[in-house]
Parts: structure tokens; C-alpha cells; sequence
């Protein structure tokens, strides 16, 4: 059996749409500034630090070399692993408490991990340790 008219008609049409869509799909692709590699572009800093490909109004402006660009987070200076505080708490139990010079924070910890006896108020070094519910102190001896 034959198609009707409307049938052959609505064929024609989604045909002549399915090839203006190629054409423009064609047309993004040869357009497309997508993939440019940094080099093509002169790129500058406005007065809120964002980049922008326009130089700023004052004439003092610098373009930036990629050289100097850092991406991703700032090195972490490593810290010095023995650290010294004062004894500011010690329980009869065993445990207590060390407030650290540079922060002022209050570390944990046992008499198991004095290397020296240890009093209330004495100046010591020690070393932080991360244990499940925080920090803890371990090799402790007495400045002198």
C-alpha cells in the first residue's frame, strides 16, 4: 500500500531537519575556540586579582608570564616534629595535659609515654601524635 501525501510530506520535512542540524553542528565545530592553548592568549590581572584578556586602564599594567603562574595549593613548609610546652594539668590516674608554646593548645597525654618523671608546671619536649580523638603527646622529657 502506498503512503499517503502527509506521510511523505513529514519525511521530507524531518530529512530537511536532520541536515540543517549537520550543517550547524559543522558550523560549531569550525568556530569552536575550545582547546586554545594558553600561549594564544595574552592574559592580565584587573585590580580583584581575576584574569582577563583586556589590559586594565592604568599604565602601569604588566603582563603575567605563565612561568610565574603556581596552580594548586601552596607547599606546606614542614613543621619541627619536637615541640615544648608546660605541664599544666596531672591527674593522680596518670594523665594530664601539656599547653604547646607556639599555639597555645592543649595536648593529652600518659605517664606511659614520659621518658622522665613528670610534674605539674614542669617545662617539657614531646612530640604530637594524632590518636582517635586527637592529639597526644609521646616521648616527653623535662627541659632543663
Amino acid at each position: 500500500m502506498a503512503d499517503s501525501f502527509s506521510k511523505k510530506e513529514n519525511f521530507k520535512k524531518k530529512l530537511q531537519k536532520q541536515k540543517e542540524k549537520a550543517i550547524r553542528r559543522e558550523d560549531r565545530k569550525n568556530s569552536n575556540d575550545k582547546g586554545k592553548s594558553l600561549d594564544d592568549m595574552i592574559m592580565y590581572v584587573d585590580a580583584n586579582g581575576q584574569l582577563t584578556s583586556t589590559p586594565p586602564d592604568n599604565s602601569n599594567t604588566e603582563a603575567i608570564s605563565l612561568d610565574n603562574i603556581q596552580l594548586g595549593a601552596a607547599p606546606i613548609q614542614e613543621e619541627d616534629p619536637i615541640k615544648s610546652g608546660i605541664v599544666t594539668f596531672f591527674s593522680d590516674k596518670g594523665y594530664g595535659f601539656i599547653t604547646e608554646d607556639n599555639s597555645k593548645e592543649n595536648v593529652f597525654f600518659h605517664s606511659n609515654n614520659c621518658v622522665d618523671i613528670i610534674k605539674k608546671g614542669n617545662k617539657v619536649s614531646f612530640e604530637k601524635e594524632r590518636s582517635p580523638k586527637g592529639f597526644s603527646a609521646i616521648n616527653i622529657k623535662i627541659i632543663r
